[in-house]
């Protein structure tokens, strides 16, 4: 059934194609300039937004083995991903006993967690298992100090948590379906090869570039040349979007099954995941993809991205290993040389400009969505946060 919807949005991209034309919306929107730089409505938006989402923090691939383990700071809040027999879970990357942080290191892999404060020691799963000098220490029940779990789902490869312990939101039911989408790709059996971080302008500055064909022939015209087209067509699922383009030159596969659409082509364009998450396809030493995912920062008018790297197959040779380093240098530069120069510098403008609203163009349908997404997600109250997300 996934398969069967991607080829059919793949079918639509040649329609427009041939009629060169592309999705459209009613009409232009507006966002008010104050929403990329208000300090209340930007403490509003971590809270509401960032810590009751389920958010992708890592790949399926950075932790492969039974024992593995990834931390990351995700909006302040320091988190401990592990893989165990039974699974993925996910805690707080906090000691029970004083609040330390309990592990030091990004990624490794580990049978047991002991605190470089005290020695208390955990185990994967989260128990507490030893207490330094115990009888000194005096009567606890251990049962009653493991570490804080979080809601986790592994799902396509990728794996979500909650930053809210006790969330009440269903992780199946916020991802609408999409991961029996991101499904095809696989990722569960791809390579991460390589994470690296770019420091940003505020969040949805940032994510109003991933949503965005038209800029492309323009703002990279140095880089990825002026032949590039700036139409996309958008498919939703939930506040999930995935950006197509019009493509007559798909006319090859039409008459193929379903099953000999070939996956490079009818999985490309760009995969966002609400509210940090975009998925990029490229080429460079082998199929590869770019997540990019993005966390707003201290102030409203900072963010960064981490931007994760995973191949379909690992690199073997030394040209292979050159050409996949050379696609993540060029990468970082286009984001952080013109995406992001460009949003810091808009930035400044939105703060001190004349203008208090920016515009999204009827053609720009992906923009008008997700900022309607973020409003209603800042309205919504917690007991009805799943209601939200409940498909017709």
């Amino acid at each position: 059934m996934s398969r069967a919807q991607i080829v059919e949005m793949a079918r639509r991209d040649l329609d427009y194609g041939r009629k060169g034309t592309q999705d459209q919306a009613e009409d232009i929107f507006k966002v008010p300039a104050s929403h990329y730089f208000d300090p209340a409505r930007f403490q509003k938006e971590k809270e509401k937004i960032f810590h009751r989402l389920p958010l992708v923090l890592a790949a399926s691939s950075e932790l492969p083995e039974s024992g593995d383990f990834k931390t990351i700071e995700a909006v302040g809040k320091q988190i401990l991903i592990t893989r165990t027999k039974e699974g993925v879970k996910a805690f707080f990357n906090m000691c029970s006993h004083r609040g330390a942080r309990l592990v030091q290191d990004a990624c490794g892999s580990s049978h047991r967690f002991t605190c470089p404060y005290h020695a208390w020691t955990f185990s994967p799963t989260g128990e507490l298992v030893a207490i330094y000098s115990a009888r000194e220490f005096g009567d606890l029940n251990k049962e009653d100090y493991g570490l804080t779990e979080l809601p986790c789902l592994e799902r396509a490869g990728l794996i979500w948590v909650t930053l809210t312990p006790n969330s009440e939101l269903d992780i199946s039911l916020f991802l609408s379906g999409y991961d029996s989408l991101l499904s095809e790709f696989g990722f569960d059996k791809w390579h991460h090869q390589k994470t690296q971080r770019v420091e940003g302008p505020n969040w949805k500055v940032a994510y109003d570039g991933y949503l965005d064909y038209y800029h492309l022939p323009i703002l990279h015209r140095e880089t990825f040349g002026t032949e590039i087209g700036n139409k996309a067509n958008y498919y939703s699922w939930g506040p999930h979007t995935r950006m197509g383009r019009p493509d007559e030159t798909l006319e090859e596969f039409e008459n193929m099954a379903d099953e000999d659409w070939p996956d490079d082509r009818i999985l490309a364009g760009v995969w966002t995941i609400f509210p940090h998450i975009s998925i990029a396809s490229f080429y460079g030493g082998g199929r590869s993809v770019m997540i990019s995912q993005l966390f707003p920062g201290e102030t409203p008018e900072t963010s960064h991205t981490n931007q994760i790297f995973l191949m379909q197959d690992e690199p073997k040779t030394a040209e292979q290993i050159r050409e996949a380093e050379a696609q993540f240098e060029f990468l970082e530069y286009v984001v952080e040389e013109e995406d992001y120069a460009t949003g810091i510098a808009l930035q400044k403008n939105l703060r001190f400009g004349s203008r208090d609203h920016v515009l999204f163009g009827r053609n720009e349908r992906g923009g008008q969505y997700f900022h309607n997404w973020v409003d209603k997600i800042l309205e919504t109250e917690d007991d009805k946060l799943n209601e939200l997300f409940v498909t017709g």
